[in-house]
């Protein structure tokens, strides 16, 4: 089978799975591409799961597809192998193969795929969400590039083939979010995309198995999509989209075939990921880790939080130097929306952690103004930075708005014991089964466990909590240090 599926990967003909290249237009494109009127509904060819490359998962095959254009000839240093059955599950190798990069010399193209983006164009889409259960699913935001975060792309593999649906361009979606209601989803590290779709349109999953979650219970050293597809299936895919504006249209081919690549793999990954966690018997640990996931992707992104501007040691701040933080922080944001651009990008929290420090040391604002750098944008933002610290400085500190008191956690010596003994047993266990300590149990819930052993149940996943049972300090009969009050101030 590892010869066999070696041979997937070294084949030079149209049939091969690749990643995105810059290819010129003549190596290998479609007629779409180069000397036609493109179509507001393109479609681009190359590989299809019933060609001879890697089957994706139980997709069904299409009952016929138009013949691929001939690509160039192969090199010689790598002959076409013949074509191997198709499988309809996609077997990894059991070490990391050769790593492969996408060469129009090689005849290597992005999976065929459909871009979406008039209302007329959604039919087919639909068509195919309705003949199946199961979807692999990506987004693309522009959260790098403007104020308030959008949703630019969405991706979708279904029944084996790819549709990219454009939300820069007005589209009646309520249907589709019906029918993606009703599917199981294949993700890779869904948390931002379910927060950022649920902001969008109230989207709630299902069902979910993601990638990254999955890896992470394998205790993969890197669990990043790209390095999972060259661990195991020797891809190197272009991470160029990765910091791409998706706002911005016309989208370039790279890109659609960046996109287009995100949810090619995923089922196939899906399949190997599975049976290794089966094997460890930890299918359960991640569905229990999806089904959480969903539910705290269902608060959305975190709007106007009061305290936000505590950026950096602030808690070190006692005197004007936190009055000073709380007010440049807010002209940083008053200018990020003002410009439709991320707060980072007029400047960084190492730059108002610097004013409120040497505000706080009693430094003249002319001293602090001389050590400021805001880029191109210094002679239009400096003044009224000049005037926010004045504002600062002006303003009593006492009358900041104050962290809810369950935020100021103050522990005891018992419970600092107590916490000791938990995490050390937590690394015990997670030693033994090779999985990172915080999967089990982040320091954050350390703490409220050593406050509050009782609750275990509640605090964590079931498999967390069976993980940690045997803690002497997490046995029904252990209760906080006799004489401890509210430990909170």
């Amino acid at each position: 089978m590892l010869k066999r599926l070696l041979s997937l990967f070294t084949r030079s003909d149209s049939s091969e799975v690749s990643e995105p290249s810059t290819r010129p237009a003549e190596a290998g494109a479609t007629g779409e591409r180069r000397g036609r009127p493109r179509s507001r509904t393109r479609r681009r060819r190359g590989p299809r799961p019933d060609q001879g490359e890697l089957a994706l998962g139980d997709a069904a095959a299409p009952a016929s597809v138009s013949p691929a254009p001939a690509a160039p000839a192969p090199r010689p240093a790598r002959p076409a192998a013949p074509a191997p059955e198709r499988t309809r599950v996609a077997m990894a190798p059991a070490a990391p193969a050769p790593a492969r990069t996408a060469s129009p010399t090689a005849g290597e193209r992005p999976p065929h795929f459909v871009l979406i983006d008039t209302p007329a164009g959604l039919a087919p889409l639909y068509a195919a969400l309705d003949r199946v259960d199961e979807v692999a699913m990506d987004t693309e935001a522009d959260n790098m590039f403007h104020y308030r975060t959008r949703v630019c792309l969405l991706q979708f593999l279904v029944d084996g083939e790819v549709y990219l649906v454009d939300l820069m361009t007005p589209l009646p979606l309520a249907p589709l979010w019906e029918r993606l209601a009703e599917k199981h989803l294949i993700m890779h590290g869904s948390d931002f995309d379910i927060r950022l779709l649920h902001d969008f349109c109230r989207f709630r999953p299902r069902s979910l198995f993601d990638t990254m979650l999955a890896a992470q219970l394998l205790n993969r050293p890197r669990v990043g999509l790209g390095a999972l597809l060259e661990q195991h299936f020797g891809l190197q895919l272009d991470k160029s989209g990765q910091k791409a504006n998706w706002s911005k249209r016309p989208l370039t081919p790279k890109l659609l075939d960046y996109a287009a690549l995100d949810v090619w793999h995923l089922p196939a990954l899906r399949d190997l990921l599975t049976r290794e966690l089966a094997a460890l018997d930890r299918l359960d640990w991640l569905d229990q880790q999806c089904r959480r996931q969903i539910e705290s992707g269902l608060t959305g992104f975190p709007r106007d939080e009061e305290n936000a501007w505590r950026v950096g040691p602030a808690d070190r701040l006692r005197g004007r130097g936190l009055s000073v933080l709380h007010s440049v922080w807010h002209w940083r944001e008053k200018w990020a929306e003002e410009l439709d651009t991320p707060p980072f990008k007029v400047c960084n929290n190492d730059l108002l952690v610097n004013v409120a420090n040497a505000t706080e040391q009693g430094d003249a604002l002319e001293t602090v103004l001389a050590r400021v750098n805001l880029g191109k944008r210094q002679s239009r933002l400096a003044p009224s930075l000049a005037a926010a610290i004045r504002e600062g400085l002006a303003r009593d500190p006492s009358s900041l708005p104050r962290r809810p008191r369950a935020e100021r956690i103050h522990l005891t010596a018992a419970e600092i014991a107590r916490q000791d003994r938990i995490k050390a047993h937590r690394d015990a266990v997670a030693a033994k089964l090779e999985l990172d300590p915080t999967l089990i149990a982040p320091r954050s819930t350390l703490v409220t466990l050593c406050r509050e052993p009782e609750r275990i149940d509640e605090i964590l996943l079931p498999w967390q909590a069976d993980l940690l049972r045997d803690s002497p300090d997490l046995q029904p009969a252990a209760t906080p240090a006799a004489g401890v009050s509210n430990p909170e101030t």
